[in-house]
């Protein structure tokens, strides 16, 4: 079967789970005897450092779309111009670029891109169907968000094959907009559902959430874990000498980090937990830059900077020894979130997880016998829930132990991976 995944490139400057677990689909589709290749939208797609896309063409350039769409003069430009605005040293200048991750401000353009060949995108659109039906020549196209929806109608029309579109955070983007958008937004994307073979959620409770605002049928709906290879991570037992909390994501407010760095600061008053340490990974973009100086002089006015740490690279390679050096991972994200890839690499290393009872942290937890939950998402309940795991060491163990064995039994993405396929192979029958 020859599949087709189209994803948004990054800037590769913070751990982007979605595109860790598209990269890891494709691999895992191939080693399945299938033809599987990614197809990057608005950057290079770079994964520990490197180019995944290799001589494959970017889509919609993010500087050539930004153009078109904020200076109306650009929507006619020459072709050699627009080559320019796609080329690798614009686009790589524009990954260095690509410092924040706010919707603010894009609104317009994430209606133009819904809107598909009624936005202002259509030779983008055009060039892509073109490349698809002519070079490609894929039995099913596969979008890694419903913010691509705008393509699907297009593409099941002109290259006459299934779509499937993943579903992972979406609400994220979409409900951080202004209440005139964010219904504007959420309603063209559930016009855009019929134009969908077949939705994957990454967790029944993001179903569930899309399901609602986005009216999707339920016969279209279909819940596909994230996983990992687990021959890829090295089990160990949690970190005890010194202890440590680990926190791998995007350093920012929305995914918590403040709450974990005050339940950080109420745990070193503790005399039992002095040598406890805390050490956070995963990148940041230039906005989140200030909201971490902060949290740093916080660290330094209680007299624990010394304890505190931040590790720059976070490479397939540099998470190895991360997850080698803490006792238990959290993630404190505000609101919850669809899944979280972070969470199988932590089990998979054996590294128990300590996560907000919100989003889908309890079906992946209550799935795995790898962590604990605590409730409400404050930084007195984490920290309380953290010195009564780190003070029992046996069911810290056990914990790691369960949590291994759930990713090698139930979370490999070779085992999702053929679940996925299934789903293809039936929208592709009901397509024909």
């Amino acid at each position: 079967m020859k599949i087709v995944n189209i994803v948004p490139g990054f800037g590769g400057t913070f751990y982007c789970g979605n595109c860790l677990r598209d990269s890891a689909y494709v691999n895992s589709l191939r080693e399945l005897g299938h033809d599987a290749i990614t197809l990057p939208m608005y950057l290079p797609l770079t994964i520990d450092g490197k180019k995944t896309n290799g001589d494959l063409p970017v889509f919609y350039g993010a500087v050539n779309i930004y153009l078109k769409q904020q200076f109306p003069l650009f929507r006619h430009m020459p072709g050699w111009m627009e080559h320019f605005f796609d080329s690798k040293p614009m686009l790589k200048f524009a990954a260095k670029k690509s410092g924040s991750t706010r919707a603010h401000g894009l609104e317009e353009l994430t209606e133009s891109m819904l809107l598909g060949e009624q936005g202002n995108q259509e030779h983008e659109l055009g060039r892509l169907v073109d490349f698809l039906k002519y070079q490609e020549k894929p039995d099913v196209v596969h979008f890694s968000n419903a913010l691509l929806l705008g393509m699907a109608k297009q593409i099941r029309e002109e290259v006459k094959v299934p779509v499937v579109c993943s579903l992972q955070d979406e609400d994220v983007w979409v409900d951080a907009m202004e209440p005139v958008w964010r219904g504007k937004i959420w309603r063209l994307m559930a016009d855009k559902c019929r134009d969908v073979d077949a939705f994957i959620a990454v967790s029944s409770w993001f179903a569930g959430v899309m399901q609602e605002k986005m009216a999707i049928p339920p016969e279209k709906m279909h819940v596909v874990h994230i996983g990992v290879k687990p021959g890829n991570y090295t089990w160990s037992a949690p970190a005890d000498a010194p202890p440590a909390l680990g926190y791998l994501s995007r350093i920012c407010e929305e995914n918590g980090f403040e709450i974990l760095v005050e339940a950080f600061i109420l745990l070193k008053r503790d005399p039992r937990f002095k040598e406890l340490k805390l050490k956070a990974t995963g990148g940041m973009t230039g906005d989140d830059k200030p909201f971490i100086h902060r949290q740093m002089k916080k660290l330094e006015q209680q007299g624990i900077g010394q304890d505190f740490e931040i590790i720059e690279n976070f490479t397939t390679e540099d998470l190895a020894g991360f997850f080698k050096s803490v006792s238990v991972l959290s993630v404190p994200v505000l609101k919850g979130e669809a899944f979280g890839l972070y969470q199988v690499e932590a089990l998979a290393s054996g590294v128990p997880l300590i996560q907000p009872e919100l989003g889908a942290f309890p079906e992946i937890i209550g799935a795995t016998g790898g962590g604990r939950l605590y409730h409400p998402n404050t930084a007195e309940a984490l920290s309380s829930k953290l010195a009564e795991v780190l003070s029992d060491p046996a069911a810290l163990e056990q914990m790691s132990r369960s949590g291994r064995k759930s990713i090698e039994e139930h979370f490999d993405c070779r085992i999702l991976s053929g679940k996925m396929v299934k789903v293809y192979e039936k929208a592709i029958k009901e397509h024909s």
